[in-house]
């Protein structure tokens, strides 16, 4: 398994993320044209900051032809990008009005939703970016439309949007009424999870980006609902919770509310993102394409559990247990030698293409 996992992995990173890195150059050149400073600055930093968040949405592109992997990654780029804008417009200044935060995530909303007029995102604050956000939104409305089955999807796509607008609106607010309010929002999203696991599964763009990838190849509404299952919550909540596992130590830093910080005592994190894990693992059995999804949860695991965070924080035997957890063995010197003398240099190379 693990042989074929760098193998795939490979493939994904010589033919589906130089389209990745070109589509961010695309958008990059639009975000330094906005004219406000501050604006500017974040819509910048959102795409030199958070590229791997467009490389991970593409990892299904690996199984697609050329002219469907090069529509997959564009609309991946473009609605990713318009997340990661916000996020950072949300995280970064100094605001917590949740009115504000809530006007600004109706882009996304209106982004899955083909031929909704555009609103005024920035009314709670002074300034705008100029359009910027509004071509991100009409540029996916346009992508989403395009996709053959995208009416048996959309419906899913929208929930899965709302919940990650509803977590947006909520996780930004000031400590203490972040988690109570988070509480409150993400404690029954599933029997099986707490209320932060919960709250982490509403933060992830893979299930709609799953959606979008059957969508793309042609599904049923039947079809179109076993993807979004299979990916809400565990998936997605496995991919926040690595997420916020490798962010532990700057987001105390900045005094952001981490969702892995939540497990009652740290050394219970682990076994918690491993038993996600797992049950994301097993529920993707129920996909007729179940190894290519398999694919894309151990290749987000790969990645996330071989970043340089990790031996930084001293994380490696925490890392080991998670990723063990779905299957992959981390202890493999076949493995570790892969992912730090090919897959991570090559896209770290592609990341510095951003900038250049």
């Amino acid at each position: 398994m693990d042989q074929d996992l760098i193998s795939r992995g490979r493939h994904f990173l010589i033919h589906v993320l130089p389209r990745a890195a070109s589509e961010l150059r695309r958008l990059k050149a639009a975000a330094a044209r906005i004219d406000d400073a501050q604006l500017r600055a974040q819509a910048l930093a959102s795409i030199a900051d958070k590229d791997f968040h467009v490389h991970g949405g593409c990892i299904l592109a690996t199984f697609l032809s050329k002219g469907e992997a090069r529509r997959y990654v564009k609309l991946v780029a473009v609605f990713e990008t318009a997340v990661d804008y916000l996020d950072n417009l949300c995280d970064r200044t100094g605001s917590f009005d949740e009115s504000d935060f809530r006007a600004l995530h109706e882009s996304l909303i209106d982004a899955v939703t083909p031929g909704a007029p555009l609103r005024a995102y920035f009314r709670r604050r002074s300034g705008d970016d100029g359009g910027y956000l509004a071509s991100l939104v009409t540029q996916s409305q346009t992508l989403f439309a395009a996709l053959a089955s995208f009416p048996a999807a959309a419906p899913y796509i929208a929930d899965i949007t709302r919940r990650y607008c509803e977590l947006q609106a909520l996780k930004h607010l000031e400590p203490v009424v972040r988690e109570d309010r988070c509480r409150e929002a993400f404690g029954d999203v599933d029997p099986g999870l707490e209320w932060w696991e919960g709250a982490a599964a509403c933060g992830s763009t893979m299930p709609t980006f799953a959606l979008a990838f059957a969508a793309l190849q042609g599904c049923s509404a039947h079809e179109a609902e076993l993807v979004h299952r299979a990916y809400f919550p565990y998936f997605s909540a496995f991919h926040i919770l690595l997420d916020y596992f490798i962010d532990l130590a700057e987001d105390e830093r900045h005094g952001e509310l981490n969702f892995v910080d939540c497990y009652p005592q740290a050394d219970h994190a682990p076994a918690g993102i491993a038993r996600v894990g797992q049950t994301a693992l097993h529920r993707l059995d129920a996909l007729a394409d179940a190894d290519r999804h398999r694919f894309a949860l151990r290749a987000m695991c790969a990645f996330y559990c071989t970043r340089h965070k990790i031996d930084e924080q001293s994380l490696d035997a925490q890392a080991r247990e998670i990723a063990a957890a779905v299957g992959v063995d981390l202890r493999r010197t076949r493995w570790r030698s892969a992912s730090r003398s090919l897959l991570m240099p090559l896209l770290e190379l592609y990341s510095r293409t951003i900038g250049t």
